[in-house]
């Protein structure tokens, strides 16, 4: 079922603006508790300073940031709030167009393919272009993460191995921010509410299922907000994440593959979720409910991880510098770094 057009560039301003309460997933505890619990799940391949506990609440931080960017401004904002949603429909297609895993390959080609039918972007949102984007960056980290590490040692001259000794603390700090922000996308995308039009319930679309939320009492004006926000909070721990994580998945495939299937998966626990919120499982705190949450929890905690991992794996054979240099070059000892191999000009 699609959600109604946006035909102007005010009117998707305005829409931007009041969608705002119901934008953002989970709150802030729960972003906390995904990207904590996938840090201490990784496996000891991963660089040690991933291990350090001050590293790991900096990045458990920066995984809230994205929220917390929100009302910078009007060019900011309508860049980077889309980025926390994808709206599909009950056939599991964007706007009817087209299914996860058929997506245009960037968000460009995704935008023109909109407007030629008469849909104005970002109407359905972008979250499938920023979590593989926020991956893919993680992955260019790694790679001049590896690379300066080694040139760090077996650079020919002292004041190159200094200064590649310095871009790789540098780099450190990069991958806290760019890990830290990533995360937050990958922990949007396990909850239900993030992956469909029915984001702020059934009752504005002509469907025949209704799911009427029992009563939450006057202070909750949103069962969006209150789901992932005071629910979490008031009812999980970061043991019970990680106690419920499945264990590592290597698909073995692209990330864009990865993205459409753990997105799907999100998908086919929409309707599991309102009706959890209409037997009034939110509202008494049933098992039943909190279940269902903590394994939405685990989800986004394990996709995180996996995709952490593969990112590491991934920048093996990325490239750095330019001219292109291979890492495997780099750390095989084929290939010996100077400081112009990262840019001579």
């Amino acid at each position: 079922m699609l959600r109604r057009r946006r035909t102007s560039l005010a009117a998707l301003i305005a829409m931007t603006l009041a969608a705002t309460p119901t934008a953002f997933a989970w709150g802030a505890t729960g972003h906390e508790l995904l990207t904590r619990a996938a840090l201490e799940r990784l496996s000891s391949d991963l660089p040690a300073f991933l291990r350090k506990t001050e590293v790991r609440a900096q990045i458990e931080l920066v995984g809230r940031e994205p929220d917390r960017w929100r009302g910078a401004g009007r060019v900011h904002d309508a860049e980077r709030d889309p980025g926390h949603f994808i709206d599909l429909g009950d056939d599991g297609l964007v706007e009817g167009l087209f299914p996860l895993n058929g997506l245009p390959a960037t968000r460009a080609d995704f935008d023109a393919q909109m407007r030629a039918k008469g849909i104005n972007p970002p109407a359905p949102g972008y979250l499938p272009y920023a979590m593989i984007d926020g991956w893919q960056q993680v992955v260019k980290d790694f790679a001049y993460w590896r690379a300066s590490k080694v040139a760090a040692q077996t650079a020919k001259s002292k004041s190159d191995r200094d200064w590649f000794a310095a871009d790789l603390k540098l780099r450190e700090t990069l991958l806290i921010r760019d890990i830290g922000v990533w995360s937050h996308y990958v922990a949007d995308g396990s909850q239900p509410q993030h992956v469909t039009d029915h984001y702020a319930g059934w009752d504005k679309y002509p469907d025949p299922m209704t799911y009427p939320p029992p009563g939450l009492g006057p202070e909750v004006k949103s069962v969006h907000n209150y789901f992932e926000g005071a629910f979490v909070k008031q009812n999980f721990s970061l043991r019970d994440v990680e106690n419920a994580m499945s264990p590592e998945r290597d698909c073995g495939c692209p990330i864009e593959t990865r993205v459409a299937d753990y997105l799907t998966m999100t998908h086919t626990q929409v309707v599991p979720l309102y009706e959890m919120v209409s037997a009034g499982g939110l509202k008494d705190a049933t098992p039943a409910a909190i279940a269902f949450t903590r394994a939405r929890l685990a989800a986004g905690a394990s996709e995180i991880r996996d995709e952490l991992e593969a990112a590491w794996r991934a920048s093996a054979t990325a490239t750095v510098g330019y001219p292109a240099i291979n890492v495997a070059d780099i750390e095989s000892g084929r290939t010996v770094l100077t400081r112009d191999s990262y840019g001579a000009d």
